[in-house]
């Protein structure tokens, strides 16, 4: 009875929370309307920690409660700033992040090897990070960067970053829009439960990788061995 008594009262701080985070969330977006959804996106796309998905939702809630913002008007301004955002952290992460790994990679264990390999990796996989990244808070973040620094190819990140941003606001702002509030309270175990799988599937990668990694060091060679442009690897 203790531990139920607990877990119902941990459910009720949790729904406090997220109740007091809509209410300021929704104060912003009466003060600032598109402006707000559009400005927290584009900073969370970059890598700054905010809350991007609860302004879309916050957002979405406030165009079906308010009518004075419209649900169309709301996808195509989060559309918009999540391509922005992830589109800039990809050209810092490409101008910035490789010299950084060239200059300092060594003293992390990167050496050029394992920076091919990454990139190799990343060549494979990294439209799939993109998009399916998109819906996980940690990747939603920093994958622009992460694409820049592994040298994703630049028509197909923004392929997949532009699928991903329109995929994820339809998602989330419609689904707020016609859900309401019962959305808000599926979407937080839903996002949870997405970043979990996400930190699963990365650390059987590292162990993967681990144990191919001369397999894998072979094959990423041939690929990108004499070739600085990742897109000529792929033909």
């Amino acid at each position: 009875q203790g531990s139920e008594a607990s877990l119902g009262w941990n459910r009720k701080l949790s729904k406090h929370a997220i109740d007091m985070t809509m209410h300021h969330l929704f104060a912003v977006v009466a003060t600032y309307g598109y402006a707000a959804a559009f400005g927290l996106i584009i900073i969370e796309s970059l890598g700054i920690p905010v809350p991007g998905e609860a302004i879309l939702i916050a957002t979405a809630l406030f165009a079906a409660r308010t009518h004075r913002l419209n649900i169309a008007g709301v996808v195509a301004t989060a559309s918009v700033a999540a391509f922005l955002g992830t589109s800039l952290g990809y050209f810092v992460g490409r101008s910035v992040g490789i010299p950084l790994l060239t200059r300092y990679g060594e003293y992390v264990g990167l050496s050029s090897a394992r920076r091919r390999l990454g990139q190799y990796l990343f060549l494979r996989q990294g439209a799939k990070i993109v998009f399916v990244g998109r819906f996980v808070a940690f990747l939603r973040a920093f994958e622009g960067l992460l694409a820049g620094a592994n040298r994703m190819p630049v028509r197909r990140f923004l392929v997949f970053n532009a699928l991903g941003a329109i995929v994820w606001t339809n998602c989330i702002g419609l689904g707020a829009y016609f859900f309401g509030r019962a959305f808000v309270h599926v979407s937080r175990p839903l996002g949870l439960a997405a970043l979990a799988l996400t930190a699963l599937a990365f650390i059987a990668t590292i162990f993967y990788v681990r144990g191919q990694e001369a397999a894998l060091q072979r094959k990423a060679d041939a690929a990108l061995i004499g070739t600085n442009d990742l897109a000529q690897a792929i033909g």
